[in-house]
């Protein structure tokens, strides 16, 4: 994905990019670097099968698909949050010293919620291409 990288040229989705001190992004930022991108997530092959079924089955599934994205997206985001005030909290603590020879554990939390995050934005940015269909019941 085109994200910004940290001064050593990690993207966000490596825990390094944190350690270093690479910028933070917003989930808007995230969503805009999926989009530049052309990332369609790891569901991708479930929500063309889905998409390829005969109504009101497809309607059905993919609106399965859309909720259970948008709950882990919100959660994930939720989380995301959390994770960068902590570590917000730890690089103020660690100003002065020097660096430490590994990741903590919030900087690998970070890459994980962001690859979380990307992956929900591709799945909805690929729900969102699909041709839409009324309901039939």
């Amino acid at each position: 994905m085109s994200a910004p990288l940290s001064p050593q040229g990690y993207t966000p989705g490596h825990p390094w990019h944190y350690h270093l001190g690479g910028a933070v992004p917003s989930p808007r930022e995230i969503r805009a670097a999926v989009r530049l991108s052309g990332y369609l997530g790891y569901r991708e092959p479930e929500i063309r099968s889905a998409a390829a079924l005969a109504e009101p089955a497809r309607t059905r599934a993919l609106d399965a698909i859309r909720r259970d994205v948008c709950n882990g997206l919100r959660a994930d985001i939720s989380r995301y949050r959390e994770v960068a005030r902590a570590l917000h909290a730890e690089r103020c603590a660690a100003v002065g010293k020097p660096l430490a020879a590994s990741c903590s554990d919030t900087c690998t939390s970070m890459s994980l919620k962001y690859a979380h995050i990307a992956n929900g934005f591709a799945h909805l940015d690929l729900l969102d291409r699909l041709p839409k269909q009324m309901s039939l019941f």
